[in-house]
C-alpha cells in the first residue's frame, strides 16, 4: 500500500482483545511495507558499519605505501556512500511509508465503528477520548509501526557485525561483541518505570482532553449559567497535572538517553586502552586498530533505535490499548444483517413499549421522561445503545438487516444533530431519494431567515447555498441550527423518519408553520415526532402517549388533552394539585392557544 492509494478498500477486522495484539495485527497486515523498510534499513545501516573497514584498509594502505592499497579503499568508500545514501533515502521514504498507511487504517477503523455504532458510541466512549485516540493515539501507534523495521535492520546489522569482528580482529572483537549487548541491554531495568510514567502522562492527557472536549462543546450554555470561570479552572488543573507528568516522563528517557551515551562512551575507552596494548604488544596492526575503534564508535548510531523502539512502545502501547478498547465495542443487537440487503416498508412497531407508528401517517409521541424518549428514538432507528427486542418495520426486525439498509430505512434526528463545517450546499449534500429538492426542504422547515444570516455572515457569498457554516453552527441560534438540521433530514426522504424534539428552540408561530409543512412535505411516509408541543401534536394524525416505558393512551391531540389527565398534566405542564380546580380552565386556554396560533399561521 502507498500513500496515493489511500483510504484502504477495506482497512480489514482488527485484533481488538488488547493492545499489544491490536500492535501486532497492524505489523501483519503491513509485512510488505515492514520487508521493503527492513531491506533499505540493512543496506543503510551495512553501508554505516562498512565505513570503518574502509578507513582502516585506507589507514594501513598508508602505513604499508601501499598505492594499490588505498586505491581500493578509496573505491570500497566510495561504495559505502553510494550504499549509505541510497539506503537512507529509501529507509526515509518506506518508513514514512509506514507510518501514515497504519495511522490511516487505524484512523479509518476508528471511522467505520463510529459509524457503526452510532449515537451509542458517545453513551458508552466519552467524545473526548475518541478525539483523543484519532489524533494523539494514532500518531503514536504509527510511530511504533514505523520504527519497528528501522529497529530490526539495526538489530541485524549489530550482530552481523560483531561476528566479522570476531573474525576479523578476535582480541578485540571478543570485547565488543560482548560490550555491545550489556550497552543495549544496560537500559532494560529502567523502561518498566519509564513505561508507567509515559502510561501515566497519556491517561492525564487523555482526561484533559475529554475536559476540553465537552468545555467547548458547552461553552454557550457555560456563559449563560455563569460556569465558565469554573470549568476554566478545572482545565487548568488538568493541564498542570499533564504538565507534571511529562516532566516526570521526560526525566526517565532523559536519564535513559544519558545512559546511551555514557555506556557506549566507556566501551570506546576500554576498546582504546586495550587496542593500544596489543598495537605496541604487536598483536594487532595500526590498521585493524582504527578499523575496530570506528565500527564501535560508529554503531553507537544504530544502537540509538534501541532507545527509540523502547520508547515508542511505551508510548504506543496505552494508545494502542486505548484504540483497541473503541474497536472492541460492539453494538447491543447485531445479527450482522442476516436478511437480504432490502428497505423494508410498512408499519413501524416496538415491541417494548408498543408503540405502533403506521405506515404513511404522520404520528406523535408524548413521554414524560426526555431520557426514556430520547432511548426510545435511537431503538426506533435499529441502533440501541442496550439489549432489547428489536423495533420492526413492516413485520422485519431491524437488527436483522444489514446496518446500511436498516439506516437507509429509518433515520433518526437526536435532539442536538450536528452540523459540520463547510457551505450549505455541501451540508445539505446527503445521500437522498432525490424526491424532495433542497429548496422544498429549506422551505418546510422555515430557513428563509437562516439563509438571509448566512449570506449575511459571509464575505464574498451571495448564494445561500455557498454560504460557509462554522464548526458545529456556533454562528447560528439553537433554533437556526434545528430549522437547518431538520431540512437535512427532510432532503433524505427516508421510508421513516423520526424527529427528537425537532422545534424545540424555535418561537410557537415558526413551530406551527414548520408543522403545517413537514406533514405537507411528508405526507405519504411514515413520520414519528416525538414532543410535548401541542402546536405539533394538534397537526399529528394520531398521538401515543407513553407512560412508564408503555403505549397508555393513543388518539387525536385534543381528544387526549379531554380525557386523559396524565398527557393534559404532561403536555399543559400542571402539576396535580392544579389538576383539579382548573383542569378545566387549562384546557380552555390551550385550545384557545392554538385557535389564535393557528390563525396567524
Amino acid at each position: 500500500m502507498q500513500i496515493q492509494d489511500l483510504p484502504y478498500p477495506d482497512p480489514g477486522v482488527p485484533d481488538a482483545r488488547s493492545g499489544p495484539r491490536f500492535l501486532w495485527w497492524l505489523f501483519r497486515n503491513q509485512l510488505g511495507g515492514q520487508l521493503k523498510s527492513l531491506a533499505w534499513g540493512l543496506l543503510h545501516f551495512a553501508s554505516v558499519a562498512a565505513l570503518p573497514f574502509c578507513v582502516g584498509v585506507a589507514v594501513q594502505a598508508v602505513v604499508d605505501r601501499s598505492g594499490s592499497g588505498l586505491a581500493l579503499a578509496g573505491g570500497l568508500l566510495a561504495l559505502a556512500c553510494v550504499g549509505n545514501a541510497v539506503g537512507d533515502t529509501f529507509l526515509h521514504r518506506t518508513a514514512i511509508t509506514n507510518w501514515i498507511t497504519a495511522a490511516a487504517r487505524v484512523q479509518q477503523l476508528l471511522a467505520r465503528k463510529a459509524a457503526h455504532l452510532g449515537s451509542a458510541l458517545t453513551r458508552r466512549v466519552a467524545a473526548g477520548e475518541v478525539v483523543a485516540v484519532s489524533t494523539g493515539d494514532v500518531e503514536k501507534i504509527g510511530w511504533f509501526v514505523e520504527a519497528l523495521s528501522r529497529f530490526t535492520a539495526a538489530l541485524v546489522t549489530i550482530v552481523l557485525v560483531c561476528a566479522g569482528l570476531l573474525v576479523y580482529q578476535p582480541a578485540l572483537g571478543v570485547v565488543v561483541a560482548v560490550g555491545l549487548p550489556a550497552l543495549a541491554l544496560a537500559v532494560l531495568p529502567l523502561l518498566p518505570r519509564a513505561t508507567r510514567r509515559a502510561d501515566t502522562q497519556r491517561e492525564k492527557a487523555g482526561r484533559a482532553t475529554e475536559l476540553a472536549s465537552d468545555t467547548v462543546a458547552g461553552l454557550r450554555v457555560l456563559r449563560g449559567i455563569g460556569g465558565e470561570e469554573l470549568f476554566l479552572d478545572r482545565y487548568r488543573s488538568a493541564s498542570q497535572e499533564v504538565r507534571h507528568a511529562a516532566v516526570r516522563s521526560a526525566r526517565m528517557w532523559s536519564l535513559i538517553s544519558a545512559i546511551q551515551v555514557l555506556l557506549p562512551g566507556l566501551l570506546l575507552i576500554a576498546v582504546v586502552w586495550y587496542g593500544v596494548r596489543l598495537a605496541r604488544e604487536g598483536r594487532i596492526t595500526v590498521g585493524e586498530l582504527v578499523t575496530i575503534y570506528s565500527s564501535v564508535m560508529v554503531l553507537t548510531y544504530p544502537l540509538r533505535h534501541f532507545e527509540e523502539i523502547a520508547m515508542a512502545y511505551s508510548f504506543s502501547r496505552p494508545s494502542a490499548k486505548r484504540a483497541a478498547g473503541v474497536l472492541s465495542l460492539q453494538r447491543p443487537t447485531d445479527t450482522a444483517g442476516s436478511r437480504a440487503a432490502d428497505v423494508p416498508s410498512g408499519d413501524l412497531y416496538d415491541p417494548e413499549t408498543g408503540l405502533l407508528a403506521p405506515a404513511g401517517r404522520l404520528t406523535a409521541v408524548v413521554c414524560g421522561d426526555p431520557d426514556a424518549a430520547g432511548l426510545l428514538a435511537e431503538r426506533l432507528g435499529g441502533h440501541p445503545s442496550q439489549e432489547g427486542t428489536s423495533v420492526l418495520l413492516g413485520g422485519v426486525p431491524l437488527d436483522e438487516l444489514p446496518l446500511d439498509s436498516a439506516r437507509t430505512a429509518v433515520l433518526v434526528q437526536d435532539k442536538d444533530p450536528v452540523l459540520l463545517s463547510g457551505t450549505l450546499r455541501d451540508l445539505l449534500d446527503v445521500p437522498a431519494s432525490g424526491a424532495v429538492q433542497p429548496d422544498q426542504a429549506l422551505a418546510a422547515a422555515q430557513c428563509d431567515d437562516v439563509l438571509a444570516a448566512l449570506v449575511q455572515g459571509s464575505l464574498d457569498a451571495t448564494d445561500p447555498m455557498d454560504a460557509r457554516i462554522t464548526e458545529r453552527g456556533r454562528s447560528l441560534s439553537g433554533g437556526q441550527r434545528q430549522r437547518l438540521a431538520l431540512a437535512r433530514s427532510l432532503i433524505t426522504d427516508p421510508e421513516a423518519l423520526v424527529l427528537d424534539e425537532p422545534t424545540s428552540a424555535v418561537d410557537s408561530h415558526t413551530e406551527a408553520r414548520i408543522a403545517q409543512g413537514v406533514q405537507e412535505l411528508r405526507e405519504g411516509r411514515t413520520t414519528v415526532v416525538f414532543t410535548s408541543s401541542p402546536l405539533l401534536l394538534d397537526r399529528a394524525d394520531r398521538v401515543v402517549f407513553l407512560h412508564e416505558g408503555e403505549a397508555v393512551a393513543v388518539g387525536a391531540h385534543r381528544e387526549l388533552v379531554r380525557t386523559e389527565p396524565r398527557y393534559r398534566a404532561v403536555v399543559t405542564r400542571e402539576t396535580d394539585d392544579e389538576a383539579a380546580p382548573n383542569g378545566s380552565v387549562a384546557l380552555n386556554d390551550v385550545l384557545h392557544e392554538l385557535e389564535e396560533i393557528e390563525e396567524k399561521a
